[in-house]
């Protein structure tokens, strides 16, 4: 068997009372790029802030790339996870140029200041020309548009040649060109020979793009669906995670959901 890029065994996370989530097993392999779907609540943000050594377990096994949480500094092993979030898009300084957000990527850094050496630019404009940004190098994050600056965020977690690259909601707030736009570009990333393994956490399966060949299903913190693309994303499950009838249609390499509602149909 692959050596795996993550596996997740028994993963408990309790506080207090609260039982965020309960055993969670999951393996990702190399050449797999994954979607995780669920309603709000349904852990997914927990899950993610496990992978990435920010909640302690209760119980379980968490390995990235054979490094076992709390036998490894997780604090280096981050540096091979790349993260995109709302979160870091709101820390961004207004009048930091798109190059320098890039840069900053390296020692994954808010606020970046100095020039970087003359091979990190460089890197970093190949990197602007990657995520198809090469215009915007000197251009202030103030001015830039969602859709570029969820491009150049992408590019910053690149910088750091990361193994794993975790994009959590990334076409929040983009209008519709926009997010097409980006869910293109992700789709070459993904397509790339030297692509980072993608997990892409989303609550609409019309972003689950052909280069994602795996799909992961939580409801209040348990997994209920779990494998291949075509066997997981199916109406019987979906409508179950998001407690309402959810029909899936598959439109070419693509898929729609349509949400019966007190006798509504919304698309």
């Amino acid at each position: 068997m692959a050596k795996p890029v993550l596996e997740i065994s028994k993963l408990r996370i309790q506080r207090g009372e609260i039982v965020i989530l309960h055993n969670i097993c999951w393996r990702i392999e190399r050449g797999q790029h994954w979607a995780m779907l669920g309603a709000n609540g349904s852990g997914k943000t927990s899950l993610l802030s496990a992978l990435a050594g920010y909640l302690e377990l209760t119980a379980g096994e968490i390995e990235v790339f054979e490094k076992k949480f709390g036998q490894t500094d997780w604090r280096e092993l981050r540096k091979q996870i790349g993260l995109v979030s709302s979160s870091i898009r709101q820390l961004m300084p207004e009048a930091e140029p798109a190059l320098f957000t890039v840069l900053s990527g390296k020692d994954a850094v808010i606020d970046f200041w100095g020039n970087g050496s003359s091979r990190d630019r460089t890197r970093a404009r190949k990197i602007l020309k990657q995520v198809e940004c090469e215009y915007l190098a000197e251009r202030a994050w103030l001015f830039l548009s969602q859709g570029e600056r969820q491009r150049v965020l992408i590019g910053r977690a690149l910088m750091a040649r990361p193994r794993l690259l975790i994009l959590d909601e990334p076409c929040a707030g983009l209008d519709p060109v926009a997010r097409e736009n980006l869910l293109q570009f992700l789709q070459r990333l993904g397509s790339r020979k030297d692509s980072p393994t993608l997990i892409l956490v989303t609550h609409h399966i019309e972003e689950i793009m052909p280069i994602f060949s795996h799909v992961l299903i939580l409801k209040s913190g348990r997994i209920i669906g779990s494998g291949e693309k075509l066997a997981t994303l199916t109406s019987a499950l979906l409508s179950r995670a998001f407690d309402a009838k959810v029909k899936v249609e598959r439109k070419q390499n693509r898929f729609d959901a349509k949400i019966k509602s007190h006798n509504r149909h919304v698309v």
